[in-house]
């Protein structure tokens, strides 16, 4: 097996299990720095021992063996300073044969938990809490956090670092924690599990128009959330993304390409998605406030998920609801999800008069959102000129294989009128 081959196959297996491996590790150690430090150096090992050896039968079970050897020598070498690394080395030394607690079937969700509420500590700035766990929880690269936050990678790379010596600093301990601390750290990690879903359902790299693995983790992440912290707005997120995931069958061709909401077969749906999202999403109303920013989104989802069909939808409504959205986010790319509505709603031209509002005050440039919106209008409006320049400056500021394929597309069928 080439160095390549076995590093595709390391990221293929942290993809999918990072923050088993970490979390365990962590769980181990008590030091969740150091953990996530003696993970990367397992992965280091593994390219160049599977590269030779060949992949093994278990290849998680490999990294945290690994793992756990690299964490006896790293307390050993401290053992002399402190005798409580003496005390842990001794205890990683002297397990009973064959009996592995890194893997301790009754603390998987608990150690994932614990890994995502430590990422999220207050201890940290919002930005440093989502940087760091996106890269330990959803085994996302650098880069790809970077995307999905619309910042360079250089800061995203800095954000990780001094998040890891903060954590360090202050010495955190590595458990879920009580309840009455939950509430505080709650949004943060709600915000974390949204992202990854959402990286997940829109790759920002790659070949693939998404990537499943992070949606179901991102899944199961809320509904482990939901049993720990039964609030509203958990309901709310977990509705959006069974709302949101009840689509996907229908949203790659058999080529894997992807296919457009207006175009997609809707028997293709997961009924059973969109009854459990609904289920969701009426418990996600608060008497006292109503529906927060993942309800709000739910809501819209729901609009999209009852309707017979493109035209059947409630566009109107979905307008109203991005503009409640808006003013709690602030986001534009809210404000461009609005401007799609309006156009739905109300012609293409009222919605290119708000995406040319946004570009004018320079809202997501570099994203290919904005211009990939705009040559849909222009389209629509019969402005195949304008609208193949917006297209052709989408095309050139995405990172996704299978998005630029669709953005050709588009640009070689508006070539033809």
């Amino acid at each position: 097996m080439s160095s390549n081959e076995a590093r595709a196959a390391v990221e293929a297996v942290w993809r999918s299990e990072s923050a088993r491996i970490v979390g365990a590790l962590a769980r181990y150690t008590g030091d969740f720095p150091l953990a996530e430090d003696l993970a990367q150096e397992a992965l280091a090992e593994a390219i160049v021992s599977w590269s030779v050896n060949g992949i093994p039968l278990e290849p998680a079970g490999w990294l945290l063996t690994a793992g756990r050897r690299r964490a006896i020598d790293t307390f050993r070498r401290r053992s002399a300073q402190d005798e409580k690394y003496a005390l842990l080395a001794r205890n990683l030394v002297h397990e009973e044969p064959g009996v592995d607690t890194l893997f301790n079937p009754d603390a998987i969700d608990d150690d994932v938990l614990a890994l995502m509420f430590i990422s999220c500590h207050p201890v940290m700035s919002k930005e440093a809490r989502l940087a760091l766990t996106l890269r330990v929880v959803g085994g996302m690269g650098s880069d790809e956090i970077a995307k999905a936050f619309l910042v360079p990678l250089p800061t995203i790379q800095a954000r990780i670092t001094r998040a890891k010596k903060t954590l360090a600093a202050a010495h955190i301990p590595f458990a879920v924690p009580e309840p009455h601390e939950i509430p505080e750290r709650l949004g943060s990690v709600l915000h974390v599990v949204y992202l990854i879903f959402t990286e997940g359902s829109f790759a920002s790299s790659g070949d693939s128009w998404m990537r499943t693995e992070l949606v179901g983790e991102a899944q199961r992440l809320a509904r482990v959330l939901v049993r720990l912290a039964p609030e509203p707005e958990v309901y709310g997120l977990l509705a959006l993304m069974e709302l949101t995931a009840a689509r996907f069958p229908a949203r790659l061709d058999p080529d894997g390409n992807p296919v457009l909401l207006a175009d997609q077969d809707r028997r293709r749906w997961d009924q059973s998605a969109i009854r459990r999202g609904r289920a969701a999403l009426a418990r996600a109303v608060s008497a006292a406030q109503g529906l927060g920013t993942y309800g709000l989104q739910a809501s819209i989802a729901e609009c999209h998920a009852i309707a017979r069909t493109t035209e059947d939808t409630d566009w109107q409504r979905i307008v109203v609801l991005y503009e409640a959205l808006g003013r709690l986010t602030r986001s534009p790319v809210v404000e461009l999800n609005r401007a799609v509505a309006v156009a739905m709603a109300s012609g293409p031209a009222a919605g290119l008069k708000l995406v040319d509002s946004l570009a004018a005050r320079g809202e997501l440039e570099g994203s290919q959102l904005l211009p990939s919106v705009k040559g849909e209008m222009l389209t629509r409006l019969g402005r195949h000129a304008e609208a193949e320049e917006a297209l052709k400056l989408a095309l050139g500021r995405t990172t996704n294989a299978a998005e630029r394929t669709a953005l050709e597309r588009k640009i070689a069928q508006l070539g033809k009128k």
